[in-house]
């Protein structure tokens, strides 16, 4: 019979996901992951095969991943877009350094280098930008965006805004990336917003 095992798979991930964090894509090794989940670098080994093997179960968990940030976002708002601004939040809630960003961002050398990384690279973005269209959908239905936005549209626009603030907050960011994240959303939707009514306008 197998030994049930101390250390969850999902342990492991968030350790990976640490060590990528603090270290980059070439300091993630299956010694360092090993001593960050409290297991040994040869179990890991046996479960994943090899550090290729970690990273590609790594990499297709980002998907369900992702649809938890948004899930989470969605119970705890008030509104549809207060869950988008939240789930953008949540899916950046390991970066609190410039470093963070950067180290993050060397696992794209993978996955634009490697086509199985690519490929679920790929369906993790079309997972983003699906979740942020059925959200501006919701917004539309409830009256806080403008009744002819196109929601496929306007995901695109988000969904690149998003992207961009990532790569250019460590070079020319002033404030924490969620605030400027916050900010640079806001502004692409800021024209499909409905025109609150001229209270001057009213009758007396």
């Amino acid at each position: 019979m197998a030994r049930p095992r101390t250390v969850s798979d999902e342990l492991v991930h968030r350790a990976t996901a640490e060590v990528v964090r603090r270290h980059g894509l070439r300091g993630t090794t299956l010694a360092a992951v090993a001593a960050e989940a409290g297991l040994s670098a040869a179990g890991l080994v046996q479960r994943f095969g090899s550090k290729r093997g970690l990273l590609l179960d790594f990499a297709r968990r980002a998907e369900a991943a992702t649809g938890a940030c948004f899930t989470g976002s969605r119970a705890a708002a008030a509104s549809p877009l207060q869950a988008l601004h939240e789930a953008l939040a949540a899916l950046t809630a390991q970066v609190r350094e410039r470093s963070d960003l950067a180290n993050n961002l060397s696992f794209l050398q993978l996955d634009v280098s490697d086509e199985e990384f690519r490929v679920l690279a790929a369906a993790n973005a079309h997972r983003v930008q699906a979740q942020v269209e059925e959200l501006l959908r919701e917004a539309v239905e409830a009256g806080e965006l403008l009744a002819d936005v196109d929601p496929a549209a306007l995901a695109r626009t988000v969904h690149l805004t998003y992207n961009g603030v990532l790569v250019l907050w460590p070079l020319t960011g002033t404030g924490p990336l969620t605030l400027e994240l916050r900010t640079a959303v806001d502004a692409a939707l800021r024209p499909y917003l409905p025109t609150p009514p001229d209270p001057r306008s009213e009758n007396p």
